[in-house]
């Protein structure tokens, strides 16, 4: 109901742009600049954690990108999905690269799931939200993708706000895991891994490890029919995506040209 409530008020209350409060617009034009950034980029969280993929962001967690996000996760301005999910999906292309899945299948984006309380208390799952947004945006521009929401928490978990790397890691080791049924969607493309925001980096290492932990029989269409073994590997090295990353992992890669990649996915 809290998210009904929020819609009808988007309709009917003066809007204002998330990222600066300018009137009359949900996002002005130099807030949208802000958030497509200089185009999506490899980031790495110091200290890194054990496990992390391979992960591309749009654009540095700050300012009116930040804005952007607050607004949209905690003060409910869902109107925004739809910019914020373009944001992701060219950090999900970044993410994938060229070419399709096994068996010319789509991009798989697979959100990192936030907790039944947060979604209860936000009237509504900000990640998944926005990952939809995403998805729809790489079918408009014609690569097929769709959300494959197989990730659950198995256990409580601790507000995260207030720890650093190493609490993070601690508060999230094996609290996710795929759910009965999960693994064979896995099967039919390319999984990028997709979160709004990586700080530490605890919660995207997390959610590959759970994918990793999955038996997986076969992954169709890819030749010679690669073992179990192999199939197991392929979903471990798989990559990740988010709107945004500290501006720190950002410093990181700034004298490595080749982690650059401009809007339509060439390095």
């Amino acid at each position: 109901m809290r998210g009904w409530w929020r819609e009808i008020a988007g309709l009917v209350l003066p809007v204002a742009c998330g990222g600066c409060g300018r009137p009359r617009t949900e996002l002005c034009a130099g807030c949208a600049d802000a958030l497509a950034g200089a185009g999506p980029r490899r980031v790495r969280p110091a200290p890194e954690p054990a496990g992390l993929p391979v992960v591309h962001a749009a654009a540095p967690y700050a300012d009116a990108v930040r804005e952007l996000l607050l607004a949209h996760k905690e003060r409910g301005a869902l109107a925004l999905a739809g910019p914020l999910g373009g944001a992701l999906a060219g950090a999900v292309e970044a993410a994938a690269g060229p070419g399709e899945g096994p068996a010319g299948g789509p991009l798989l984006l697979v959100p990192v799931p936030s907790s039944r309380r947060s979604v209860r208390a936000r009237g509504h799952d900000p990640t998944r939200r926005i990952a939809l947004a995403a998805a729809a945006r790489l079918r408009r521009a014609g690569r097929p993708a769709r959300v494959v929401p197989v990730l659950r928490q198995r256990r409580y978990v601790a507000d995260q706000a207030g720890l650093g790397a190493r609490g993070r890691l601690a508060n999230l080791a094996g609290a996710l895991e795929v759910v009965p049924g999960g693994a064979r969607l896995l099967t039919a493309g390319r999984v990028v891994l997709v979160d709004d925001l990586m700080t530490t980096g605890a919660s995207l290492a997390e959610a590959a490890r759970a994918l990793g932990a999955v038996p997986l029989p076969f992954i169709p269409g890819i030749p010679h029919g690669l073992p179990a073994g192999s199939a197991q590997r392929e979903i471990e090295q798989r990559a990740a995506a988010v709107i945004a990353s500290s501006p720190a992992s950002f410093e990181i890669n700034r004298n490595s040209p080749e982690t650059w990649i401009v809007a339509g996915g060439e390095r």
